[in-house]
């Protein structure tokens, strides 16, 4: 078998000491070019592969970041696409940047005590955390221990965390005046789940719009999946059989309220128009389609990969949302 290279090798071929070849390995800029270049060839030539393991004890770089999901696994592969986009945006950024992505949840019992040893025993150079529920305490407990951390979607508690979110309470508020707009007056709505800050946001868009227009809230809450748009839409119906329109917090609730109002024999949107939000690919092969506000998850997953590489020259972001009207909506 063929010896592995090793550094003294390389630093033998290209005539420098091992501590100079050392330097231009872990990416040193304080080498000459020419140096740099003989180093560089000798390592292509002798087909040289660093050591991680030794190189982040001279470097202090992991070349990994965590993308932490506080659910459990079922939620995290289940049918809903907002994960695998942020999941897709990020790893495109980390890719990009030559680390590696470390995919970690928190849904069993100890998971975070799990990551906050992984990431404090220096194993990654920073942690994205996506989908945190209430006032949670990772976010803090990381920095504190000197991780870089970045969240999706913005804190529960006011603090100075990195932050990318998107504009959920405009999105909200667009969706709803569309239904004024549109004459509904009985215009009720499905919220996310309130320990949530795009839930929170969206049912506050949703209350801010139908104040200004003059109409009482009617609401259900549900926690973002489609069964729970099912047993939301019920109870609405129940509580008051004469809504003709609703604003769902998002596309797979959204789902499971038109399967409730087809139940029901309520016709959408002659007698109940509806909105959802995410613009998920299934949104447009519903029946009929659904109108819903458009939000880009690869973007933020990118966004917040460029953030915690310290690539985005803004530290709190908030990404703009789109109104996309389809036949839910539309009059007959």
């Amino acid at each position: 078998m063929r010896a592995r290279p090793t550094l003294e090798k390389v630093a033998a071929r290209a005539g420098v000491s091992r501590a100079t070849a050392s330097r231009v390995i872990n990416g040193s800029t304080r080498v000459a070019p020419q140096i740099r270049e003989a180093v560089n060839r000798a390592v292509e030539e002798l087909g040289y592969v660093p050591n991680q393991a030794a190189r982040s004890l001279v470097t202090q770089r992991a070349d990994s970041i965590a993308l932490v999901f506080p659910e459990p696994a079922t939620r995290v592969f289940s049918d809903d696409p907002t994960f695998a986009g942020i999941i897709r945006g990020v790893s495109m950024e980390i890719e990009k940047a030559d680390k590696q992505l470390v995919l970690m949840l928190t849904g069993l019992e100890g998971g975070y005590q799990r990551v906050e040893r992984y990431a404090t025993n220096g194993h990654v150079d920073g942690v994205i955390i996506a989908s945190m529920h209430g006032t949670d305490p990772l976010p803090a407990i990381l920095t504190r221990r000197g991780v870089p951390v970045v969240c999706s979607g913005r804190p529960g508690a006011p603090n100075s965390l990195p932050y990318v979110d998107m504009d959920n309470s405009g999105g909200a508020e667009r969706a709803v005046a569309h239904l004024v707009e549109q004459g509904r007056r009985r215009i009720a709505t499905i919220a996310g789940p309130q320990d949530m800050i795009a839930g929170i946001d969206r049912l506050n868009g949703y209350r801010d719009t139908l104040r200004d227009s003059d109409r009482r809230s009617i609401i259900a809450v549900g926690d973002f999946t489609r069964e729970s748009g099912v047993i939301a839409m019920r109870q609405l119906l129940a509580d008051d059989p004469e809504i003709d329109a609703v604003f769902v917090a998002n596309d797979l609730m959204a789902l499971g309220a038109l399967r409730t109002l087809r139940g029901a024999g309520r016709r959408v949107p002659d007698d109940v128009a509806v909105v959802g939000f995410d613009d998920i690919p299934a949104a447009a092969y519903a029946e009929p389609p659904l109108t819903t506000v458009r939000q880009s998850t690869v973007e933020m997953g990118r966004r917040l990969a460029r953030m915690v590489l310290d690539l985005e020259e803004k530290a709190q972001l908030v990404l703009p949302t789109e109104l996309v009207v389809r036949e839910s909506t539309k009059k007959p």
